[in-house]
């Protein structure tokens, strides 16, 4: 996909991180995205003792968590076939609606 990317306002993050399953809020807090861990042990321990924490509270939104809106002006699909004859359909916005072009492999 291609197209501009903005941040969401907080409301919008709030209100999506509160629809998420409660697991997946404490989660949030748990996981560092992307950083090395020692081993699954400390994630799992870190989540642990956050639910325990967060047993009988509601669980905000992280400070770090939000979300992003991509406005798509472009979209490929891409599908292997044999011998590398790959079908790939790219979608482009145009006047309001969508054209869609096949590529080659």
């Amino acid at each position: 996909m291609e197209g501009p990317v903005e941040r969401l306002p907080a409301e919008a993050s709030d209100a999506y991180f509160d629809g998420r399953p409660r697991g997946s809020r404490i989660g949030a807090w748990a996981s560092r995205q992307g950083t090395v861990l020692s081993d699954r042990r400390s994630l799992e321990s870190r989540f642990d003792q956050l639910e325990e924490e967060w047993r009988t509270r509601d669980i905000p939104r992280p400070p770090y968590w939000g979300g992003f809106r991509l406005r798509p002006e472009a979209v490929e699909f891409w599908e292997g076939r044999p011998s590398r004859l790959h079908d790939r359909i790219h979608y482009l916005r145009e006047d309001g609606g969508w054209r869609a072009e096949r590529l080659s492999p």
